[in-house]
């Protein structure tokens, strides 16, 4: 008989997402060096201690039962054969909450690759990003997490997905920033009609294969172009108050093009990097002046090209 693993000591950083990225829709995800880190000591007795601290302090008193990241750890623990019953689990997190940076889906790929790691497993990803699928439909989102840097997900006739890495020029610079309330997903997949016009979605296809090319290449022009949506963001923007405003703002600060993150409700710019911060602190103030009030969140932000990492001696 096969013993299970004994658990160890291991931690793990996964990294933000934004997803949809104009034309790319439900289909192009970007990681973004914004981290989720977490990290695993096993325990003497049966009782699993979990600490939130960073954005995650706002589920404070959250059952664990009911915690994304520990579903998806206690799952992967399982897939090895092994059953989570005591120890101490801290997860940590720069990455805002309901702001369209991926949160969910850094969450369940940081549950899934902690626990290959407490047991001594090398992460298989392509196990994972099917794995993922039982709690995170997002897979535009899992899939960079996953993978690091730019990637488009895609269905074969059968539904199966397939995750393609895609070319990144290192000339792109990015700006974020969002307001002080959030856009729960439900609410922003709500907002979409369940049809649209035939001359939308073709344009939506030319408009991909610019955002492609333009996202390869830095070409401004292609970029703009690309950022030309017409299925996800004139639906959502009433949804952010102050949406519009920043997008003005972002343009008149130098950026190329600018979409809605995610579902929303943060946005971001695409830039020169030399402009970046100038354009986050336009957005920032244009939300503010909009809106009033403060806790809204602005940064410049390099993508990740690594995804999900896995150190070989935590600390």
């Amino acid at each position: 008989m096969t013993r299970a693993p004994t658990l160890r000591a291991a931690r793990v950083r996964v990294p933000a997402s934004t997803s949809n990225l104009g034309a790319g829709f439900d289909c192009v995800g970007l990681a973004l060096g914004r981290y989720l880190a977490a990290a695993f000591s096993p325990g003497d007795d049966d009782t699993l201690r979990l600490e939130r601290l960073g954005t995650l302090k706002a589920f404070a008193g959250r059952p664990d039962g009911e915690d994304l990241f520990v579903r998806a750890f206690r799952t992967g623990l399982a897939a090895h054969g092994v059953t989570l019953r005591g120890g101490t689990l801290t997860l940590d997190s720069e990455i805002p909450i309901a702001r369209g940076l991926g949160s969910s889906a850094a969450a369940v790929v940081g549950g899934l690759a902690l626990a290959a790691a407490v047991v001594g497993a090398p992460l298989e990803r392509a196990p994972a990003f099917a794995a993922a699928l039982e709690w995170e439909s997002h897979l535009d989102n899992v899939a960079p997490a996953l993978m690091g840097g730019l990637v488009a997900v895609t269905h074969d006739d059968a539904g199966v997905p397939k995750a393609l890495r895609l070319p990144l020029a290192a000339t792109i610079g990015f700006a974020y920033a969002a307001p002080g309330t959030g856009l729960e997903t439900t609410r922003a997949r709500a907002a979409l009609p369940r049809t649209v016009p035939f001359a939308d979605a073709v344009h939506n296809v030319g408009a991909m294969a610019a955002l492609a090319a333009g996202l390869a290449t830095g070409d401004p022009e292609l970029i703009a172009l690309g950022l030309s949506d017409r299925l996800h963001v004139q639906y959502r923007l009433p949804l952010i108050p102050g949406a519009s405003d920043a997008f003005a703002a972002a343009r008149r600060a130098g950026a190329w093009g600018v979409t809605i993150s995610g579902a929303g409700s943060g946005v971001i710019a695409l830039a020169p990097t030399d402009r970046t911060g100038e354009i986050a602190d336009a957005m920032a103030r244009a939300f503010r002046g909009a809106v009033g009030g403060e806790g809204g969140v602005c940064f410049a932000v390099e993508p990740d090209r690594t995804g999900v990492r896995t150190p070989e001696n935590p600390a």
